[in-house]
């Protein structure tokens, strides 16, 4: 059993409850896509409202390990979504991919998860409603975002109605555009079409800079971001010409969220009715 220490301090956990900025309580609330625990435990000590975890970032995020759900649940005790998505690409998935994902749905479910992030879609771009209905039962009391499968959808306002119909508790969007602020008049759209039926989060490049014009323009009340910054190691020794994935890619830096960042935008969302 995982003990209750700060990873921070090497403290106990009421040492860290002590120095973390005060979780967000207002209308307008923040979640902190963690692409790693150092990254989920920026996020709250900045404060967010909840955490989305998962890896890989840099292919749009993959199912974190069970290891890593316990820490962030059990060590800082976060309302914590969980990413079911077992590799990178398309959103339309093999058998034993879904034969996978339903038993990380239930791994999250052991380790505590309040929350799953998943999507499905069929190869014509319509919502996959016979997995999904599966999902939503299995997930139980598990609240259930459908993620930005969404904006490969062929039809945003069709399928915002299938979801619906499915008993998912949100939308994570783009409004179908390469980031939040270009598909800002889809999001309105949605966001009014959805009414109180379905919550429609805008995720993709927002910012510090962006939450409250993006907020006044869709008039959505949760947001999705990383809240990143470049992070370098601290290995002394580097072999270089060697990468372990991507080519001509930098094994010494990385992108984790920023406790300062988040701490910027949870304090512009306090703002924000």
């Amino acid at each position: 059993m995982l003990k209750q220490i700060s990873p921070v301090t090497n403290q106990p956990d009421s040492y860290l409850r002590g120095t973390i900025h005060k979780v967000m309580s207002a209308s307008v609330n923040i979640e902190i896509c963690a692409g790693s625990v150092e990254s989920a435990i920026a996020a709250r000590q900045g404060g967010a409202h909840r955490i989305e975890l998962c890896t890989a970032l840099s292919v749009g995020g993959l199912t974190p390990s069970q290891g890593m759900i316990e820490y962030v649940k059990n060590i800082l005790k976060t309302e914590t979504f969980v990413l079911i998505r077992p590799r990178h690409g398309d959103f339309n998935y093999s058998r034993a991919e879904f034969e996978i994902m339903k038993s990380d749905i239930f791994a999250a479910k052991v380790k505590g998860a309040d929350g799953i992030v998943v999507g499905m879609i069929n190869t014509d771009g319509t919502v996959d409603t016979c997995r999904m209905k599966e999902i939503v039962e299995m997930a139980g009391s598990m609240q259930v975002t459908f993620h930005r499968a969404f904006d490969m959808t062929r039809d945003p306002y069709e399928a915002l109605e299938t979801i619906i119909g499915l008993g998912c508790h949100r939308i994570l969007t783009s409004g179908q555009a390469a980031s939040a602020m270009d598909g800002a008049t889809v999001i309105a759209r949605l966001v009014a079409q959805a009414g109180k039926r379905i919550v429609i989060m805008p995720g993709g490049g927002i910012n510090a800079q962006n939450l409250s014009t993006l907020h006044q323009l869709t008039g959505a009340t949760e947001f999705h971001t990383s809240a990143s910054s470049p992070v370098y190691s601290r290995m002394r020794f580097r072999k270089e010409g060697v990468a372990m994935g991507i080519a001509d890619s930098d094994e010494y830096s990385l992108l984790q969220t920023d406790k300062e960042k988040v701490a910027e935008i949870c304090n512009i969302a306090r703002t924000l009715f």
